[in-house]
Formats: structure tokens, C-alpha cells, sequence
């Protein structure tokens, strides 16, 4: 499904190199739950970054479904994003000013109407699928931790995406809401949705059909 081939990523910092991805491999079956571990600076969000296209590599090809990632436009890109790919981060990226329901919504704010009766029954529905039936008007202020991460995987689950980048899900999460997180997800996976998850947790990279182990940007055994 998605098939990553010596990729490299150098980020540069005043007048410094950084190699952070050094010719990684990978490949993704579809409805495979991978986890991706390692500990901090060992390149695995900037990998997840680099297969969910937030970040270009400096080399190397990134194929999805017979198409090269690495040399499609912006707007190509962009498409894909909406129609395929849907990211979730350790801490939500919530509009602060937008309830439960205007946040699942967003992702379809520019394209169709938000207040579109079937758009609204599906935002609620998704809503409903995580656990928040009846808090769609609270803004984020009001959600706990847990509850705002459910918000982001909603937000997620709207678009019909093919694959799920998670990147560090339960991380700023206290460990029963971690876990009732993890359940989600897995559940999401049982259901055909790809997931491909960043996670510093061993317990929690267990529960993946397949697991990759990161250092100093290169996969290790």
C-alpha cells in the first residue's frame, strides 16, 4: 500500500548538518498496524512525518499505490491528504474557539458546508463512534485530555482515510485513558482502517501487527 525506498532527511541548523533519516525501507501492506519506536532524537516522527508527506526527504522515493510521492506538487499532495491520509498528534491541534462538532468538521470547512445536514449527521455520528455523544457543543476547554484526543481521532475518521499516522496518541495522556485511546485505535485497525503509529510506550507497540525499533535514523533489531 505504501512503500517507503532509501529515504534521507538532513535538517539544517546554523551553518549545521543533521542526517536524521539515513536510508530507510519500509513497506506497508494495507490493514497492517505498525508501530514505530525508538527513543527521542531517533527519527521516528520525523519518518512518520516523511510517510504521511508533512515533510519532504531529501532522497529516496516514497510510492502509494504506484504513484511517487516525493515528486507530486503541493496541490497533489493536498488532495491526497484530504482524501487518504489522516494524522493524529500527542497533543490534539484543536481550534480552541470550535466546539467538539466544528473540530470533527473542520477538515471540510473549505469545501463544503459545515452546517449541511449530512456533513453535520456524520460529524456527529464519528463523534458518537469515540465516545462523545452529547458533548458535540462543548469547546476544548471543557474536554478533558482523553475526551480532546477522541475530538482528533473523529476529526480523523470523517474523511474515510485509507491509513492513520498516530504520532505519540497517548502521550500527554494519563495511563487508563492511554489505554481506552489504544483500544480505539485498535479497533479502527480490526476494522480495515492502516494505522502507522509513532509511540515510546513498548506496552502499547505490542498491540501492533508488526513493530520497528529506530536509532540514530536507521531501523535496528
Amino acid at each position: 500500500m505504501l512503500q517507503a525506498l532509501n529515504i534521507n532527511k538532513i535538517f539544517k541548523s546554523e551553518g549545521l548538518e543533521t542526517q536524521v533519516l539515513k536510508d530507510i525501507s519500509l513497506e506497508i501492506p494495507e490493514g497492517e498496524f505498525l508501530s514505530i519506536v525508538g527513543r527521542s532524537g531517533s527519527g521516528k516522527t520525523t519518518l512518520l512525518n516523511v510517510l504521511s508527506t508533512l515533510v519532504r526527504p531529501d532522497d529516496g522515493e516514497l510510492i502509494y499505490q504506484g504513484s511517487d510521492l516525493t515528486t507530486m506538487r503541493d496541490s497533489g499532495l493536498n488532495r491526497l491528504r484530504h482524501a487518504d491520509f489522516s494524522v493524529i498528534f500527542q497533543f490534539h491541534h484543536l481550534v480552541p474557539y470550535l466546539t467538539a462538532l466544528e473540530n470533527t468538521l473542520l477538515p471540510f470547512m473549505r469545501t463544503i458546508k459545515p452546517t449541511s445536514r449530512e456533513l453535520v449527521e456524520r460529524g456527529r455520528e464519528c463523534l458518537e463512534r469515540v465516545g462523545l455523544a452529547g458533548k458535540e457543543n462543548r469547546l476544548p476547554s471543557n474536554l478533558s485530555g482523553g475526551e480532546q484526543q477522541r475530538v482528533a481521532i473523529a476529526r480523523a475518521l470523517i474523511k474515510s482515510s485509507r491509513i492513520l499516522f498516530a504520532d505519540e496518541p497517548t502521550g500527554s495522556l494519563d495511563k487508563s485513558t492511554g489505554e481506552e485511546i489504544m483500544e480505539l485505535i485498535t479497533d479502527l485497525n480490526r476494522e480495515g482502517l492502516t494505522v502507522v503509529m509513532v509511540t515510546h510506550d513498548p506496552e502499547y507497540a505490542k498491540l501492533a501487527n508488526r513493530s520497528v525499533t529506530m536509532e540514530d535514523g536507521i531501523f535496528v533489531q
